[in-house]
């Protein structure tokens, strides 16, 4: 392929040979069997458009396109379904929650609404199965007038882009339209003063004075458009002295040259017209039912094309997108209500009754319950395919129609609750007023309370929030019971992100209010049970509270846990880290991250990884903690979400990275002071006592650990942090504040009597041990303990902690042992701070410390690592891709690459060639 001819003085794409070369570089790597995403930015008339037709044009592979329309913008994944269309029949080869996820976003069947990220896997998968024959170019343009639902579903498949043979191409006015940020861009300016005035003089007949020909190219900024439109309305004969009257805007003048032309043609056609602008579709038999409708007689459809403004074949076309936009900005207020009218009328109720429905609505200039209803019913079926963007939109609509003060209001509610779930905060707040001025039933005051709650909790999870959610739960109680407590376990949930950093609704007065509010229900729901346990847990204490959460525990265990138990499973692996059950603990957070993946519930799959990471991290398991850590801001990225660092910072800190732990222990704990969040003080404080107990800081980790440890209220981490504060009280010979820090986490172990618990509280004996022999008995039942777990970091620590009190008696034959143990665990784990800790203590007794070469494994990447693991579990390339967001085709590259790294030829010959430590 070759760019074309700028020396042609008719080509249209004059002056874009750099642009056209970026074009066809990307059509060539989708050749070779790479992805491309480009997204071409600039205002009206710069030459979007023709660039993406330059591309489709040379696009001999397959080619799929779509454009925004203005009047479609609110009905959910109609523009996705332009792209998917030539495809559908394939839907059937997807994966089961893809397939389903996709047929109902379209209609096709019913079912539950479904996670517009799990859509977009659906999508990926589809379209990497649709260029796996041959190429694909995806083009879309006027990205700006598309749904929103479809713009997020597009932009995902983009990022998850890389070895399909598969361009996506965007095409955008928008300067700030955040779901296309930090994608690949082409910013398009002006042409050149020369191409410029080669393409005016091509489309003005005959000469031109030079002073006309400067002033007009100076006036249009170079902007093809103008130069080929503007022009048509000038006298080509005018002389020295012309200029363009016109001080607007480029886009204005282009709509006034427009608007000129129209308003030269007969009533009839621009009625036409302004049918044709608003039918997205661009049917042509839904086109000529309107004007039929009308009394329009074809010969008015003759004349719009005669001027070249529109083309009617398979489709009716406009002859550039502004010309829709400025056909529907020229109509007259009748002239649009009435196109609109007949398309009401004329679309079949039965095959689109959402379209029917959008048109009636933009037709009634006045309330009319008939077409809120109509507009309520589209709503419903836009939330059950997953629309929330589109539900929200269609409710508001609603809400401007209804007549009925007591039925407006229950529209706006549902209408704020959309908005909010679609995460239009603003404008959830908006329909809350209009919703609080009306006649609201109590139980509907009470639901209004909770979405201001709730849209507290989404901005900022902070202390704010709790109280606000604590109110709703109690307002909730005599009206709604099941969501009362449902409510209080958000409140809880949040009182507990506040932690230390709580102001009024703290811990224990939230589930003070939950335990003495409505009752579980019969059966109780794995909600319930958690709610209960809690509950427990921050009023009558911890060592009360253990059997109940030991009961709510085995039940998640036990059960076969679903999306219905998502909201649950965060909490849940929080208790069994709280309880000191590692079994449960890996189980529930292992679930949590299944269950997120294959709901393609991404606001949910950064919580449920950080969760999953650190239980990756006790165990040893470093590579496969970093894989989940490493997938974190890619999906976060996906969904524009916040959150802080936790099992990063651990991560860092266990490898010894000072400068790189520091930095982003920093960061992250300016960020949770200034939002209010505690919990994030305790893991801040505590992954610093970690950089520093590996680091040989044993003063510096005292002082991070008594501040991690400080709200014992908190679950886990600062009972965790006990221990690291007794280790660096010893070692820093602070003994008092050894023993004192002992005594309160016995009061934990005890109640929990795990091994995990037990082992940690004989290691803190050890440490506090003045004979050797008693530090030697606790070391040993300490290991022994440990050993019965799978926290092989603490077991590492263990035998660490042991060699260095018998380095320090001078039994340097025996500290050998126990420091070698302890160094080859944290090597091969990749712990490298603690490992260097335990290479010191070998060197002071004369040992020899063999260098640690990294393995085959340790030179794959974080997230090569995590698909080897996979495949090595059995997983096919589509369930490894279904579970990481990624195509079969990106999967089998990454596969391809492993092989070659660790010198294998298949899935059955990774099990030898992979640490047993990572292995799940």
């Amino acid at each position: 392929m070759s760019a074309p001819d700028d020396t042609d003085p008719g080509h249209s794409l004059r002056g874009r040979r750099r642009e056209t070369a970026v074009l066809l570089r990307l059509i060539e790597k989708a050749q070779a069997g790479q992805s491309g995403v480009l997204v071409v930015r600039g205002p009206a008339g710069i030459g979007k458009t023709t660039l993406l037709s330059f591309a489709a044009a040379r696009a001999d592979g397959q080619l799929t396109r779509a454009s925004g329309v203005q009047a479609e913008m609110e009905l959910p994944y109609a523009g996705l379904h332009q792209i998917c269309g030539p495809f559908l029949d394939r839907i059937a080869d997807l994966p089961i929650p893809q397939r389903d996820a996709l047929r109902t976003a379209f209609g096709i069947s019913t079912g539950p609404p479904p996670d517009r990220f799990l859509v977009g896997l659906a999508t990926l998968s589809l379209l990497a199965e649709g260029a796996s024959d041959r190429f694909l170019v995806c083009v879309i343009d006027d990205v700006q007038w598309w749904d929103r639902a479809s713009v997020q579903v597009m932009t995902f498949v983009a990022r998850r882009l890389f070895a399909e043979p598969l361009v996506l191409l965007f095409a955008t006015r928008e300067d700030d339209d955040a779901d296309l940020r930090g994608l690949p861009e082409l910013r398009l300016a002006g042409l050149n003063a020369a191409d410029a005035g080669a393409l005016l003089d091509s489309v003005i007949p005959g000469r031109i004075d030079s002073l006309v020909r400067t002033r007009i190219i100076a006036e249009t900024g170079g902007n093809p458009l103008a130069l080929i439109e503007l022009p048509r309305r000038l006298d080509p004969g005018l002389t020295g002295g012309f200029a363009i009257p016109n001080p607007r805007p480029i886009t204005e003048q282009l709509q006034d040259s427009y608007a000129h032309q129209l308003a030269e043609l007969p009533a009839q056609t621009r009625q036409l017209l302004q049918v044709a602008a608003v039918e997205p579709t661009g049917d042509p038999a839904l086109l000529w039912l309107a004007a039929d409708r009308l009394g329009i007689s074809a010969d008015s459809a003759t004349e719009a094309v005669a001027a070249g403004l529109i083309s009617i074949g398979n489709r009716v076309r406009f002859r550039h997108p502004l010309l829709r936009a400025t056909i529907d900005a020229a109509a007259s207020s009748r002239e649009r209500t009435l196109a609109h009218q007949i398309l009401g009328e004329v679309i079949d109720a039965d095959a689109d009754p959402d379209r029917r429905a959008w048109h009636r609505a933009l037709a009634t200039q006045s309330t009319d319950e008939s077409v809120a209803a109509e507009l309520q019913s589209s709503a419903d079926r836009a939330g059950q395919r997953g629309g929330l963007a589109a539900e929200a939109a269609l409710l508001e609509r609603a809400v401007i129609l209804t007549p009925d003060p007591l039925r407006r209001g229950e529209r706006a509610l549902a209408a704020a609750r959309a908005k909010l779930r679609a995460g239009v905060l603003d404008e959830a707040l908006s329909l809350l007023a209009v919703a609080e001025t009306s006649p609201l039933s109590e139980a509907d005051q009470a639901r209004a309370a909770l979405l201001h709650a709730q849209c507290q909790f989404s901005t900022d999870r902070g202390q704010d929030a709790a109280p606000l959610l604590l109110a709703a739960a109690q307002q909730l109680e005599s009206v709604d019971p099941e969501l009362s407590r449902e409510t209080y376990l958000e409140a809880i949930s949040a009182a507990m992100f506040a932690g230390r950093l709580a102001d009024g609704a703290n811990r224990r007065r939230v589930a003070l209010s939950a335990r003495s509010g409505p009752p579980s229900g019969t059966p109780p729901t794995s909600g319930d049970r958690l709610l209960d346990a809690l509950t427990i847990r921050f009023t009558d204490g911890y060592q009360s509270s253990v059997p109940t959460v030991q009961s709510m525990l085995r039940s998640f265990t036990a059960a076969q846990l679903t999306r219905d138990d998502l909201h649950c499973l965060w909490l849940a692996a929080a208790a069994a880290a709280d309880l000191w059950d590692d079994k449960s603990w890996r189980l529930v957070a292992g679930e949590h991250v299944r269950i997120a993946r294959e709901t393609g519930s991404l606001n949910e799959l950064p919580l449920a990884l950080n969760s999953r990471a650190v239980v990756h991290l006790h165990s040893g398991e470093l590579g496969a903690a970093a894989s989940l850590v490493a997938e974190i801001p890619t999906v976060l990225e996906s969904t524009g979400a916040r959150l802080a660092s936790y099992a990063a910072m651990a991560l860092v800190a266990l490898r010894g990275d000072e400068g790189s732990a520091r930095t982003l222990i920093e960061t992250n704990l300016a960020d949770v002071v200034v939002r209010g969040e505690g919990v994030g003080l305790a893991m801040c404080h505590s992954a610093s006592a970690l950089l520093d107990l590996g680091l040989g800081n044993p003063s510096a980790a005292l002082v991070a650990a008594t501040e991690a440890a400080s709200d014992l209220d908190e679950l886990a981490i600062p009972k965790w942090a006990l221990s690291d504060l007794i280790e660096a009280a010893v070692l820093a010979g602070e003994r008092d504040a050894a023993v004192q820090a002992f005594e309160r986490l016995t009061s934990f172990t005890t109640a929990s009597r795990t091994d995990w618990a037990l082992g940690i509280e004989a290691r803190g004996r050890a440490l506090l041990s003045d004979a050797l022999d008693d530090a030697a008995s606790w070391y040993k039942e300490s290991i022994s303990r440990l050993g019965r777990t799978r926290m092989s970091t603490e077991l590492a620590r263990a035998h660490l902690l042991y060699g260095e009190r018998l380095q320090g008696a001078g039994r340097r034959g025996d500290a050998r042992i126990e420091l070698e143990t302890a160094h080859d665990m944290f090597s091969t784990m990749g712990a490298s701070g603690f490992a260097g800790r335990a290479r010191r203590a070998l060197r002071a007794v004369g040992a020899t410390v063999r260098p640690h070469h990294p393995g085959a494994s340790e030179t794959l990447t974080s997230q090569e690592a995590q698909i080897a693991e996979l495949a090595r579990a059995g997983l096919t390339n589509p369930e490894i891709g279904a579970q990481l967001f990624l195509s079969p085709h990106t999967i089998e590259w990454h596969l391809r690459k492993v092989y070659s790294k660790l010198g294998v030829h298949s899935r059955k010959q990774l099990a030898d060639r992979l640490p047993p430590a990572a292995r799940p």
